[in-house]
């Protein structure tokens, strides 16, 4: 199980938000930037995002390669 995610700014969880839709970046660059884990940046954007723009970021993250 992933830990928790820390409580953030408002501003910061938004900065993460775009990280993570940007089409370049592996969860590395999310990581280096922002200190989250793959798994805290999930548990972060499903209670972020609504059901269906989190559905369409998985698609888009299992598509990629060098997640």
């Amino acid at each position: 199980m992933a830990k928790p995610v820390p409580r953030l700014p408002a501003d910061e969880i938004a900065r993460i938000i775009a990280t993570a839709w940007d089409d370049k970046p592996p969860f590395t660059r999310v990581l280096n930037q922002h200190g989250l884990n793959p798994g805290q940046l999930v548990q972060l954007l499903k209670r972020e995002l609504t059901p269906n723009a989190d559905k369409v970021w998985t698609a888009r993250t299992k598509a990629k390669p060098g997640r």
